[in-house]
């Protein structure tokens, strides 16, 4: 994998570079004079490691800048120092000077303090090759610590999507639905659009998993599920709510929509039955209500959710196997086998 390395500096301090650096097919050195030209190199495609040269104008600020970015921590930032009077003083002062001076540089942003050497004869060509030497050694840190926090926020990536989904069923879980509706009401409400949701219910579940145990029931809703999301359109999005009970959200979708919708779902549940196995299918019905946003609805959503509820409960109390929700007209209770042309 070929690295990038930017450097923000001039080109004589890019030419004072170990070659290890600049001749390495691992690394692909890539050269930025101008401050706010490497803050948006930064932002756009954020390197791993960035090289800023001591002595150039803004190199302080921009490791300072680095410092304040909370979600660019990764980044590892080696200051080399070259400025002359500080070369100088480095020479005629001690070690307690070295020390503050290096301690200032990395309370200011810098993750390294380098410095950089001039050739004057033999003793300073061993010391360049040391100071060489430290900067491969923190170029080798500062990668070793990107690839750590990578993989940290690859693995963080990963539970956050098993948090958020049901392992039996594979849709979003309760959790989600939380998190995901208050974000759908508010865009509907910025962009003006309609936002409905169906809460539906597997009916006479319990007497499936008290006849033939949680195992078969476990499979009927996994069956169920897939029936369910390919027929639904990919922008609307089914969660499992708890136990044999689910929820829809139907973004840019009105009450008379959201209605045709659950209707036909609710036909689409009970016209075949489920195949559990080779030797065991098993018909199965739902309950369905629906609901869609209105003016007065908290930011949340739990009116929403309630009115839905509502709908549901009704749709239980007065048979089952039935659509009960609002439409534009009055409160409707339509039989399951009315057909209804939406999405179809």
């Amino acid at each position: 994998m070929n690295i990038s390395i930017p450097i923000f500096g001039g080109d004589s301090f890019l030419a004072k570079l170990p070659k290890d650096i600049l001749d390495a097919s691992s690394f692909s050195v890539e050269l930025i004079s101008d401050f706010n030209q490497a803050v948006s190199r930064i932002l756009v495609t954020p390197p791993d490691v960035i090289l800023v040269q001591g002595s150039w104008n803004g190199s302080m600020e921009l490791c300072h800048w680095l410092k304040e970015q909370t979600t660019l921590s990764w980044i590892y930032c080696i200051l080399i120092e070259d400025t002359p009077q500080l070369l100088a003083l480095k020479n005629t002062s001690g070690e307690d000077w070295e020390l503050e001076r290096t301690s200032l540089a990395l309370q200011q942003g810098a993750d390294a303090y380098i410095w950089s050497v001039e050739q004057r004869g033999e003793e300073s060509r061993q010391e360049e090759m040391a100071s060489h030497r430290l900067l491969l050694a923190h170029l080798n840190v500062g990668l070793r610590k990107a690839q750590k926090y990578r993989e940290l926020i690859k693995k963080n990536d990963f539970l956050s999507v098993i948090a958020l989904a049901d392992s039996l069923t594979e849709l979003k879980n309760r959790r989600a639905l939380e998190s995901d509706l208050p974000n759908q009401i508010q865009k509907a409400r910025s962009q003006g659009t309609p936002l409905s949701l169906i809460i539906l219910d597997v009916d006479y579940f319990k007497k499936v998993n008290d006849t033939h145990g949680h195992l078969v029931g476990d499979r009927l809703l996994q069956l169920l599920c897939c029936r369910l999301r390919h027929n639904l359109r990919f922008q609307d999005t089914p969660f499992r709510y708890g136990g044999e009970e689910f929820v829809i959200i139907l973004p840019n979708t009105n009450c008379d929509e959201a209605y045709a919708v659950a209707n036909r779902l609710n036909s689409i549940i009970s016209k075949e039955p489920f195949a559990i196995n080779n030797k065991l299918s098993l018909n199965a019905t739902i309950s369905l209500g629906t609901s869609c946003l209105q003016a007065e609805d908290d930011a949340k959503g739990v009116s929403l959710l309630q009115r839905a509820d509502r709908h549901l409960l009704t749709a239980k109390a007065t048979g089952r196997d039935r659509v009960v929700g609002c439409t534009s007209l009055s409160l409707h209770h339509i039989p399951h086998r009315q057909t209804a042309s939406f999405f179809s």
